[in-house]
């Protein structure tokens, strides 16, 4: 194989996520940040303190800067979790919980 020939893989069907109640399309295998920069978003958590905004920083889940709320759950690491067919996926704000 050639490595500067291409391989002519084609991703498989394309799946709708919502986030913030906007739907938005992801790759099978997409991670959850990978499908938000595809459709423009690059930040989507704002911090504790003083609210400054943030997306993906490490992109490997080392950082916390990329957290989202998934489906309910609070800080998931979006650089990490795969994106699912029918996700419901929200801004976080600070920690993700009523105590903020």
């Amino acid at each position: 194989m050639n490595p500067l020939e291409s391989t002519r893989a084609r991703p498989g069907e394309a799946c709708t996520v919502t986030f913030d109640g906007r739907s938005l399309s992801a790759l099978p295998g997409q991670t959850v940040a990978a499908a938000l920069w595809a459709a423009g978003v690059t930040a989507w958590r704002s911090t504790r303190g003083a609210g400054r905004p943030r997306g993906v920083f490490c992109g490997i889940g080392v950082c916390f800067d990329c957290l989202v709320t998934v489906n309910g759950r609070p800080n998931q690491r979006a650089c990490l979790v795969p994106a699912r067919p029918g996700d419901v996926i929200r801004t976080q704000e600070g920690t993700g919980r009523d105590d903020d």
